[in-house]
């Protein structure tokens, strides 16, 4: 199966990655390219979302471009969030522990209340 990535983008701030199909070492690099074009718009402090719901296999070259994006969010003071993840593809970030479990989420819902969670924080730190 190909891989796809389809954006979605519900303010300047945030960028919803759909990715679709297998993400392994015969794909990285174009997908990586891609990513690094979408992401380019971002400002600082910005947030890219990877929904993960149609991704069916990822590979350790899969794992590697997604800690390459958390690493350009994070030096761009931004954040990196995953959603959605298929079962097996939740089971091989958990073997390898790549991405902190309060940064995956099932839902929609929960990645919005989430971000509502901070926000919220943010606000009140700011009085």
């Amino acid at each position: 199966m190909t891989l796809n990535i389809r954006t979605e983008s519900t303010t300047p701030e945030r960028i919803t990655l759909f990715v679709e199909g297998r993400l392994d070492a015969s794909n990285y690099g174009p997908f990586d390219s891609e990513v690094q074009t979408k992401l380019a718009p971002l400002p600082e402090g910005g947030t890219v979302v990877l929904d993960l719901k149609d991704l069916e296999y990822i590979s350790s070259a899969g794992l590697r471009s997604f800690a390459k994006i958390r690493k350009q969010m994070r030096a761009r003071n931004g954040h990196t969030l995953l959603l959605n993840p298929q079962p097996q593809v939740r089971k091989v970030f958990d073997i390898v522990k790549a991405v902190p479990v309060n940064e995956i989420f099932v839902t929609v819902r929960e990645l919005d209340d989430y971000l509502d969670q901070i926000q919220r924080k943010m606000m009140q730190e700011d009085r």
